[in-house]
Formats: structure tokens, sequence, C-alpha cells
């Protein structure tokens, strides 16, 4: 989808969207399955009924995901607070949650010591560029 068209789209209707294609899938694959094996018409209704009911299950646990506007993957840290696993010289490692992030420091005046708050500032690539938090 376009960008323009795309923003105006709730997240409901981007993912009825992009369920129909399954659905379509779904009924051509028991139209053959039908003719092949006489497979009853109740029962390929059935089917459909039962797939369609899934992805309606299915849509509060994605519905994130077509949610447009809201930041993804390393952008989210973004602003986070760290804890520097080893002295950054103007890098090294730096400890975010659970996690450990190659870091570089944006302003490389003096080393910061391990241990110490850092904040995120930005990311280039995989690398988190910070700051000492004060």
């Amino acid at each position: 989808m376009a960008n323009g068209v795309e923003s105006r789209l709730g997240p409901r209707t981007k993912y009825l969207l992009m369920q129909i294609p399954g659905w379509i899938l779904v009924v051509v694959a028991l139209w053959f399955f039908r003719r092949w094996v006489d497979f009853p018409v109740w029962a390929a209704v059935g089917v459909v009924l039962l797939w369609v009911i899934k992805d309606i299950l299915l849509y509060p646990f994605l519905r994130p995901v077509f949610e447009s506007g809201r930041k993804s993957g390393v952008d989210r840290l973004i602003g986070a607070e760290g804890i520097a696993a080893d002295r950054l010289a103007p890098s090294g490692y730096v400890r975010v949650g659970n996690e450990l992030w190659r870091a570089e420091v944006l302003e490389a005046d003096e080393p910061i010591p391990e241990g110490s708050r850092v904040r995120i500032r930005a990311v280039r690539g995989l690398t988190l560029l910070i700051q000492p938090d004060t």
C-alpha cells in the first residue's frame, strides 16, 4: 500500500485486508478438494468459517503490528537508560535491560567508566550512540 493510503487505514482494516488473500486461497483449495474427493459443501463452508474465526481471534494479539506511528526495533531504545558494561573510550558495550549492545559515546571528551548510567540518544546500524546520564 502507498504510505498515504496506509496511514489513513485503521489497524483493523489493514489486518482484514491482509487476510483476504488467505481466505481466497482457502476457498480455491477447498473447491478443488471438493471436486477431487467429493467433499461435502457444508464441510467446506465450515472450514472457511473456522479459518475466518481463527483470523478474528488472532487479531488482538497481532494488532500492535498493524498500528501506524509506533516505533519498532532499535528505534524503541532511543531515550532509554543503560549501564556501561565496560569502559567506554569512546566505544564499548552497554547493558540495556537484559541485552548487551555495542555503543559509542557521542561526545568523547573523556571515557565513561564501567557501571555508569548512560542515555541512548541515537542508533546507527546496530550501534547505540550514547551520552552519560546526568
